[in-house]
């Protein structure tokens, strides 16, 4: 894979007060959160608000309690995270693959809330030489410390492209002539029917919510993995893995004979 280059953090780096996190924004930092304090008001707070429609960057609005538990300091009203890896855009990485002669297999997850389960797919995702991973700007689980601890670094090596409108980004891998598989309950279709040695994009679900139903409704394939116990269904990682490792499976033939891989 060839899109390691990012910088390495070690953890999120918190950013308090207005001026200091304009600052961050303007020389292009990656905000993991921001957090503004309910009411706020005055000169410096309405530049914080237009700056974040500038960046199309969403903040939330806490009590003044919540920045005081996250920091003693003067945070005026305002305070931030800085995103411990370099998020990137699909829109770049899937031209880059095909130019390359390679097949690409994404893994487009659909608010997946829980960090150890971001980290444990992600470390699954960049073994099997997943090209990226695809992420909502809202309703996803932070690409924080424990994150790249339980991902042992592996979000560090493998793209996270995280994009505002999560339905466009979808649209394009489609248009971009990427099958979208979607690993759901909701078909009697299993993960062995779809080929996975054509180009992919595999979306898995919440295990609350599942998989939007926007998304379903576009899909080429819907698969499910067999369940034959009484519990009735698996962790989200867990599936994960064992519908990426179909692929890899199905695409192994071609990767002796010096095919895509």
């Amino acid at each position: 894979m060839a899109f390691n280059s990012r910088p390495q953090r070690e953890s999120n780096q918190m950013v308090f007060g207005i001026r200091a996190i304009m600052e961050a924004i303007t020389s292009g930092k990656e905000i993991e959160a921001l957090y503004i304090q309910r009411g706020a008001g005055g000169g410096l707070s309405h530049e914080l608000k237009a700056l974040l429609t500038e960046y199309n960057i969403t903040a939330q609005q806490v009590p003044v309690e919540k920045l005081n538990r996250l920091t003693a300091k003067n945070h005026q009203g305002a305070v931030a995270f800085i995103s411990p890896i370099t998020y990137q855009k699909i829109e770049n990485i899937i031209p880059d693959v095909f130019e390359k002669g390679e097949v690409p297999l994404v893994l487009v997850l659909d608010s997946i809330t829980d960090v150890r389960n971001m980290g444990a797919i992600a470390r699954t995702a960049e073994c099997a030489g997943v090209h990226a991973i695809v992420i909502p700007a809202k309703g996803s689980a932070q690409i924080n410390p424990d994150a790249i601890k339980t991902s042992a670094g592996a979000l560090y090596k493998i793209p996270v492209c995280r994009h505002d409108n999560f339905m466009q980004t979808v649209r394009f891998l489609q248009e971009s002539g990427l099958q979208l598989v979607c690993c759901t309950e909701k078909t009697k279709e299993d993960i062995y029917a779809p080929d996975y040695t054509a180009p992919t994009a595999i979306i898995m679900g919440s295990e609350e919510d599942g998989i939007r139903n926007e998304i379903i409704r576009i899909a080429d394939h819907l698969a499910k993995i067999p369940m034959f116990g009484e519990i009735e269904s698996l962790n989200v990682s867990v599936s994960t893995g064992v519908i990426l490792y179909e692929a890899i499976r199905q695409r192994a033939p071609q990767s002796l004979k010096g095919g895509a891989s």
